[in-house]
């Protein structure tokens, strides 16, 4: 009988991403949608791990699956690391992705230093505790919006060594590069079975 895991998203980019990289691992990916009467969980953590450990926790405790959450933040050098743990609500509780864009371009209109990274930290919360797998990808922010792919912040970010921003690239490629990519071929790496049944607590990345 194949492994069963619930992936904490409804995002169906998120989870079309989550899918293409984890189906090789023939685990049985279950999305929130199975369950409608899941909790909300407010992201109240200052940080990524903390968030990420929050929805997993929480997700497994309500479901009993094993359970995977992650959460994203885009780190921008001249902000100081800003808007990171704080990109999904960059320009207030109830933004879209284009005011967050028009607000972070906003920010950088007169700053040279481009420079930014997406971090994933990802979380897999079981009965025995919780593990953390991460992935970075280095970039810059681009002066205006270019792409129609993706979501979030992919038509202002271009990944080191690439023309394209992530809003123009093939799903196959962001995929590869991407920091949720990273992160969770990392967890693919590290994957076995007995993740899912007995894993150890290990520290935050």
């Amino acid at each position: 009988m194949a492994l069963k895991l619930l992936v904490s998203t409804r995002n169906p980019h998120k989870l079309r991403e989550i899918i293409a990289i984890m189906a090789p691992l023939g685990i049985d990916l279950v999305s929130l949608d199975a369950f409608p009467d899941a909790p909300d969980v407010d992201e109240d953590r200052p940080t990524l791990e903390g968030n990420a450990a929050k929805k997993a926790e929480e997700l497994h405790a309500f479901s009993g699956l094993p359970t995977i959450a992650d959460d994203t933040g885009l780190e921008v050098a001249a902000l100081g690391g800003a808007p990171g743990v704080h990109s999904a609500r960059f320009a207030g509780d109830d933004a879209n992705d284009e005011a967050n864009r028009a607000l972070l371009l906003s920010r950088l209109r007169d700053m040279d230093d481009r420079r930014a990274r997406f971090r994933t930290v990802i979380a897999l919360a079981t009965d025995s505790g919780t593990r953390f797998f991460q992935g970075v990808c280095n970039g810059e922010i681009i002066r205006e919006d270019r792409g129609s792919g993706g979501f979030g912040y992919d038509p202002v970010f271009r990944p080191d060594g690439y023309e394209e921003t992530f809003a123009e690239m093939a799903s196959e490629t962001k995929n590869i590069i991407s920091h949720r990519g990273r992160a969770l071929q990392a967890f693919a790496d590290a994957f076995d079975p007995e993740m899912l049944n007995n894993p150890t607590r290990e520290e935050t990345p």
